[in-house]
């Protein structure tokens, strides 16, 4: 087994002790993330379309450190603070992927999350 740890600087740096992904032979797991820009640090939370979208780019940028993509993505969790933003995370998160080729997924509502955000989202990716 051959681990690595994935870190870039193009999505916010840990909250806590963790990574933002490990990579185990081919196999990526991505920690779950926030709407934080890593440029300026700040939590976006101007609506749940700008969080969804930030998180996603977020996402993108790890897997883009692990030489991946959304492609790539074979499973994902998706935290909500409330289930009424279900529709609205889900087109944003949807716009991300290819369609016809998504990966398997849950979502769930959860009593709070990190930071108070209202999503946070964490991926498993394969090449």
């Amino acid at each position: 087994m051959k681990k690595k740890i994935i870190n870039t600087n193009n999505a916010p740096a840990p909250i806590g002790p963790y990574n933002q992904a490990i990579r185990i032979d081919n196999m990526l797991f991505i920690s779950g993330q926030v709407a934080i820009n890593p440029i300026n640090n700040e939590l976006i939370q101007s609506s749940i379309s700008d969080e969804t979208d930030q998180v996603m780019k977020n996402l993108s940028a790890i897997l883009k450190e692990a030489n991946m993509d959304f492609r790539n993505v074979v499973k994902t969790t998706i935290f909500l603070s409330d289930m009424s933003y279900f529709n609205e995370v889900n087109n944003i998160y949807g716009s991300y992927l290819k369609k016809g080729q998504e990966p398997a997924r849950e979502t769930v509502a959860v009593k709070t999350l990190p930071k108070e955000v209202n999503v946070e989202i964490s991926m498993i990716a394969v090449d």
